[in-house]
């Protein structure tokens, strides 16, 4: 990651990604791309995303050391109404408060299945559990509504509610500087590119520049180089060397893409 120059205004996150399911390879992720780009497009830096099992003590050490690291952290999973939707009691260990139905949600769950004419169920009601003094976070995908404690969010595991959930955060974020790119793509080769490149990384300390070789593409083998910074003066300045470096091994660009 690239040090922050003087005038940014840096703003972080993390997500603890929650269930065995997850880690046994049974389901995969699909909530922390989509969190990443949100995060970004708004100038908040992801900067960790760990992935714990459904054990109380696990979940609340995660939230714990990245709520202290981070500005915020998002769960995602555990919010269910089945026994090992655990999330909220697990929040409740980590801040050291009591966990108890939600009067506002148990309230919306309550009238919702009654209108439906379906039971409220116990598991149904597990779904309005929160730490004292949480804040819901209401959404368009479900009734059942994600959290807010101090920094932290609790989101839902299922992709589309989660996401639901996630939008509904965001306009309770604080805002940092947004970090842009620019993409140069050649058919030179990373080892040959790569003692040059670490010069003009170094030459650019407030700035994050990345290389991703392709294979087999419509446009055969090569590699993409990624620069990543805030101003975009600087990023222009940046392709302009890199152009230039890419010329000087004899090589040709064959891409050149700008996020602004």
């Amino acid at each position: 990651m690239a040090a922050a120059s003087p005038e940014d205004q840096v703003v972080t996150a993390a997500i603890a990604v929650i269930g065995n399911e997850i880690l046994s390879g049974s389901v995969q992720d699909e909530n922390i791309a989509y969190i990443a780009r949100g995060l970004t497009e708004i100038g908040i830096q992801l900067r960790e995303v760990r992935v714990v099992p459904d054990i109380h003590q696990e979940i609340a050490d995660a939230v714990n050391a990245l709520r202290g690291r981070w500005d915020y952290v998002f769960t995602t999973g555990g919010i269910g109404p089945t026994h090992d939707d655990i999330t909220a009691e697990s929040i409740g260990l980590a801040f050291g408060r009591k966990v108890s139905y939600h009067p506002e949600a148990f309230a919306r769950l309550e009238a919702f299945y009654a209108s439906r004419g379906q039971e409220f169920t116990e598991g149904r009601k597990r779904m309005t559990l929160a730490p004292e003094g949480a804040e819901l976070v209401s959404n368009e995908a479900m009734i059942a509504p994600g959290l807010k404690v101090e920094n932290v969010f609790v989101l839902a595991g299922v992709p589309r509610i989660a996401q639901a959930m996630f939008e509904a955060a965001k306009p309770l974020l604080r805002r940092g500087s947004v970090v842009q790119s620019r993409s140069i793509s050649t058919h030179l080769v990373e080892g040959e590119l790569a003692g040059p490149l670490e010069a003009i990384q170094n030459r650019h300390p407030y700035s994050d520049i990345g290389s991703y070789p392709f294979y087999n593409t419509p446009r055969g083998n090569g590699v993409k180089l990624v620069a990543r910074a805030t101003s975009t003066d600087l990023l222009l300045k940046i392709g302009d060397e890199i152009r230039a470096m890419i010329t000087d091994l004899g090589g040709e660009v064959i891409e050149d893409d700008r996020s602004w």
